[in-house]
């Protein structure tokens, strides 16, 4: 599946057959999808470790996105399985309005129509996006990066010969055209292409943002924040903190920012410090947290580090947390450590990110986490979706209205 132009008519094809064909035939190509996988993960990982012995040039965070497992593969076809298990969200009817003048107006949901996707490093974005456009009748075309070129390959096929006894094996497609040209022009065909979601870096992101004339849902970058107030639980926020950064950190929804509030600065540095954070993490700071932490200056509060680095600073009260945060976050994830009821309302009414926490870890800011069996991304613009995108945000609506003789005077 080279020509990228074939696959867009193709693509078109395949979506009225994926529409007619019902949610029982949906769930049967996903439960099809997902043993495939299964069967097959001797071959995705054949081709995934072509491309781990290709990847020299990125960095091991990165590296470690893109390495699949016998594990790995389980638990991608497991998330499947846990999609199909959740209730149709196509032809629903959304709001029913009966007029004075005897129309009756019914707001029924639809979907997209065709959905491109964008993505780099992680091969698991094939699968999560096909499981959920399947389920959502929509269909899919994948345009992967070139470091998981080979592992994208294998999955797609996997899951084309699997769905293709139940519904159209167009229903899922893949772009390997590698060359940035072919980005630029699917980002003009808003003739064939309903909606564009991108999934990977900020340059990236921006990028699609900025050229597309195609309809985009922002999946941003995160800059997340971790704020610790005076009140806090300590050895929660340590735990709190060291989950944030250092389960994950190549992902959005790990932590770059630690805030704390001057009062337990200090007792709360000698707590990581017991725990060795700024031996596993680069730490960047001032001169309040260098006389007890190992760390180097500040280069920018507006940096997504992608890696074991965090930055450090001291604030004197919540009131200067959320003026940071809200002027230095990309609207992702933000956490406050606290025990003051008053303090965890202000933050939570006046932060004005997507997804707000109280004493819990920014890692959650996940599709699987929210209930949604897997995610398209995670949305940090303000229209039509915000935060982990399941079912309900690859949907849009159609008003249907019914009459019987009306005409406007």
């Amino acid at each position: 599946m080279s020509n990228y132009n074939e696959i867009i008519e193709l693509a078109n094809k395949a979506k009225k057959g994926l529409q007619l064909s019902g949610d029982e035939a949906r769930v049967k190509a996903m439960l099809s999808m997902a043993q495939a996988i299964k069967m097959n993960a001797n071959k995705i990982l054949e081709a995934n470790k072509i491309d781990l012995e290709n990847a020299t040039s990125i960095l091991p965070v990165m590296k470690k996105r893109l390495s699949l497992t016998l594990e790995k593969i389980n638990a991608i076809a497991d998330d499947v399985i846990s999609v199909s298990k959740l209730d149709s969200v196509c032809d629903k009817v959304l709001e029913e309005i009966k007029r004075p003048n005897g129309l009756l107006i019914k707001k029924i949901s639809q979907p997209f129509g065709v959905i491109l996707t964008i993505f780099e490093s992680r091969p698991n974005v094939c699968v999560d996006i096909a499981s959920l456009c399947i389920k959502t009748s929509n269909v899919c075309i994948l345009r992967g990066g070139k470091e998981a070129i080979n592992t994208n390959k294998a999955i797609v096929d996997v899951i084309r010969n699997a769905i293709k006894d139940y519904i159209p094996e167009d229903s899922v497609n893949l772009i390997t055209d590698q060359s940035h040209d072919v980005v630029d022009e699917l980002l003009q065909r808003k003739d064939k292409i309903d909606l564009v979601i991108p999934r990977g870096s900020a340059r990236l992101i921006n990028h699609v943002v900025e050229t597309s004339m195609v309809p985009v849902i922002e999946t941003g970058a995160g800059i997340c924040h971790v704020y610790v107030d005076k009140s806090a639980n300590l050895d929660m926020a340590v735990e709190i903190i060291m989950n944030a950064k250092m389960s994950n950190p190549a992902v959005c929804n790990a932590a770059e920012t630690l805030l704390i509030h001057k009062d337990i600065k200090d007792e709360l540095l000698y707590l990581l410090k017991k725990n060795n954070f700024d031996t596993m993490v680069d730490v960047y700071g001032d001169e309040d947290i260098s006389h007890i932490l190992k760390c180097k200056p500040v280069d920018s509060f507006d940096i997504e580090f992608d890696d074991l680095k965090m930055n450090f600073k001291t604030v004197s009260d919540v009131s200067e947390a959320i003026e940071h945060i809200n002027n230095h976050s990309t609207k992702h994830s933000e956490v406050i450590v606290t025990e003051d009821l008053d303090n965890v309302e202000k933050f939570m009414s006046e932060i004005d990110s997507a997804c707000i926490y109280h004493n819990a870890s920014t890692r959650f800011t996940d599709g699987g986490c929210f209930g949604f069996g897997a995610e398209v991304g995670i949305s940090t613009q303000k229209l039509h979706a915000r935060g982990p995108m399941g079912l309900k945000e690859l949907m849009t609506y159609k008003y249907v209205i019914f009459g019987n003789g009306q005409i406007r005077k």
